[in-house]
Parts: C-alpha cells; structure tokens; sequence
C-alpha cells in the first residue's frame, strides 16, 4: 500500500503541474490564437481559458490601439528638394487571426510598410504642399496603408506627420521667398490704396466743377484754416471769377 501511494504522488502532482499550466487568464483587450495540433482552432478571450499542454498552443494578440513612431525618412519632392519627414502611425488589430497567421510579424510589417508609404505618397507631392497641406497628406498615407494592411487584420485609425526637416540652405531661400512675398503683398496695397485715393479726388473735383459755391466755400475753409496759423506769411491765389463777384457785391451795396 505504501508502495502505491508513493508511486501515485508524483502521478497527482504531474496532474497538478497540467491543470495549472493549462490555465490561462487573457484581460479585456487580449485574445488568444489557439492551435490544435498545429492547425488553427479558435480565438479565445478574454477571461480564463484552457489550454492543453503539447497539444494546443497559444498566441495573445493585444487589441489595444497601437502608436508607432515611423523613423525618419528621406525624401525627394516632385520638385526636386530633398527633405526628411517622419510620422506617427495609430492602428490597432481587428482580426487577430489574419494578424497572426497571414503575416509573420504584423507589427515589424506595419512598420516597414508606413515607411515605404509616407515615401512613395510624399514624393509624388511639391515641398509647398507638403508644408501647407498636411491634413490631405495625412489621410492619403492612412488611406493607402489602410487598405494594404486590412488582409492582415489591422486597422489603421490615422497618421500623422510629426516633422518635415529642410536643410540650411533651403530654409534660408523660403525665408527670402516669404520676404519678396510680403513686400509684393505690400506694394500691391499701397498702389490699391493710391487708386482709391486718386478716384476720390477725381470725383471731388468734378463734384466741386459743377458747383462753383462749394469751390468758392472750400476757399474760404482753406483761408480760415490757414489764418489760424501766424507763425507764417502765406500767399493764398484768389480765382477772378471769385474776386469779380465779390466786387459785385461790393458795387452793388455803394449804390444803395
């Protein structure tokens, strides 16, 4: 009898050893990818799940959104300015088996085909759109990846472009640009503003043509603007058409 409970206790603690290492616990955003046999089975998760030991495996795939930082990359524009971009992709896995059985690492894969994409959709565009249109640029490169990476099970939510990198010279020559932009902006001002200027002289001066009062009352205005001053002598020209019909007046009241 002895003999038989001492050959039963290492039975009973195998047993044990299996129990608990058949025993699984996956949290609310993990899955797992099981395998019979080497055969895929069935995702399982979250909370507890048994696994066989030696005759199912288990992968876990977190569901969880993922933010990868794309390295620097160098690239040419359409018009020919070398420059380094790089970007931050945000997807997440929506189909943990296609995740984990169509492509040997999908986050490695993600990674190497957000580089090859923000390139190749970068390069097709000139170094002023790639400063003034980001948002398009954004969703063209999240867009493309989208669609490549969905027979993978992933779903890419955005990506954006963290910086765009020039070198000294060609940020000294878009600093020139903007000057002579500026300067042209400001020209174009000041000529607009000599031609509203101008055109308000211009009817001035017809309206006062066509009434000789108003000519004669803005005389007399400037007269009086002008006495207000005696630090100084000034000869003020007198139209005669004005001075006869002073003179008139004046006749006029001496014969009365």
């Amino acid at each position: 009898m002895i003999d038989l409970q001492f050959g039963l206790a290492p039975l009973f603690l195998l047993l044990i050893f299996l129990v608990v290492a058949s025993i699984k616990i996956l949290r609310e955003y993990e899955r797992g990818v099981i395998f019979l046999l080497g055969r895929f089975w069935k995702v399982k998760g979250p909370g507890l799940v048994i696994v066989i030991p030696g005759i199912q495996q288990m992968v876990k795939v977190d569901l969880r959104v993922v933010t990868m930082d794309v390295p620097s990359q160098d690239v040419i524009s359409r018009d020919n300015v070398s420059v380094k971009v790089n970007a931050i992709v945000f997807f997440r896995v929506i189909d943990p088996e296609k995740a984990i059985i169509q492509v040997e690492n999908f986050l490695m894969a993600t990674s190497q085909l957000a580089q090859t994409t923000l390139r190749a959709v970068l390069g097709k565009h000139e170094l002023d759109e790639m400063l003034a249109e980001r948002e398009r640029l954004n969703l063209d490169v999240q867009q493309i990846l989208d669609a490549q990476t969905d027979s993978w099970g992933i779903k890419v939510a955005n990506v954006e472009i963290k910086h765009i990198d020039l070198n000294e010279s060609m940020v000294r020559a878009i600093a020139r640009q903007a000057e002579a932009e500026r300067e042209r902006r400001a020209k174009v001002i000041h000529a607009e503003g000599e031609k509203q200027a101008a055109q308000s002289l211009l009817e001035a001066a017809q309206m006062l043509s066509r009434e000789p009062a108003a000519m004669q009352l803005r005389y007399l205005q400037t007269l009086t603007q002008v006495a207000g001053d005696k630090s100084s002598t000034l000869v003020f020209p007198v139209p005669v058409d004005l001075l006869g019909k002073l003179m008139q007046q004046d006749g006029g009241r001496a014969r009365e």
